[in-house]
């Protein structure tokens, strides 16, 4: 079952949608889905369907919502790719951070209090880096992470398990950054880092050209055995 779902925000002074999937029977735990630049479009609800069909309650935030709300853009239309980088040029990713915040409380509470996990990608990777050292998050997993050789000093803070997905061949992760985050985040003990060579960016996305389908299926076979590891 499907729905949307209006989250307040965690300072309680405004609101923001949010697309969330449920199980057929009472959720094991709450994932929250983190989007990519290109909003809350239909590869991102259909991974909070898949994530419903394991058992989990899934929602999917509308991050840009104090840009524009409902954003849903084709990352493979050229105009569309072309706004969602000057939608990310303007974002403010403590912001986003904070309304992430916000829907783990909000997902908490509808699990009864239950765990709460994360996953995000492209820029939602960022932010999945970001939520594992902000927030109560139980268990984060980021696909091609951008910007975390940038905010390494942050990972002392990581108190539960998280997983970053990272093609080895990202054109917005080059191989300095990558080795950047191995050296920081390698020996840190609530994180696993996975490379996955002759991948690029977006290529566990759920639909469209950026699509490597064996990588994809690898990552995700791994983020699943991570979650249930973790969110039982």
């Amino acid at each position: 079952m499907t729905e949307t779902a209006d989250i307040t925000t965690f300072a309680g002074d405004d609101h923001f949608s949010a697309y969330v999937a449920r199980p057929a029977k009472t959720a094991k735990a709450a994932i929250v889905v983190i989007q990519e630049i290109f909003g809350v479009n239909a590869g991102i609800r259909r991974k909070c369907d898949l994530l419903a069909e394991q058992g989990y309650l899934a929602v999917a935030p509308d991050l840009f919502w104090q840009l524009e709300r409902g954003v849903e853009l084709d990352p493979d239309i050229e105009p569309e790719f072309n706004r969602a980088l000057d939608l990310m040029g303007k974002f403010d990713a403590d912001q986003g951070v904070s309304d992430i915040e916000a829907t783990i409380k909000w997902a908490r509470s509808e699990t009864g209090g239950g765990k709460v996990g994360a996953v995000g990608y492209c820029l939602g990777g960022k932010l999945a880096y970001m939520t594992a050292c902000r927030t109560d998050s139980d268990a984060t997993v980021g696909y091609y992470a951008v910007g975390v050789d940038e905010m390494l000093g942050e990972a002392k803070a990581i108190a539960n398990p998280l997983m970053l997905h990272i093609p080895v061949e990202d054109h917005f992760v080059d191989k300095d950054a990558q080795a950047a985050m191995h050296e920081g985040l390698d020996d840190h003990p609530k994180v696993t880092l996975h490379d996955y060579p002759g991948l690029d960016h977006g290529f566990a996305t759920q639909f469209g050209e950026r699509r490597d389908d064996e990588g994809a299926k690898l990552a995700d076979s791994r983020t699943d055995a991570f979650f249930q590891q973790h969110l039982g």
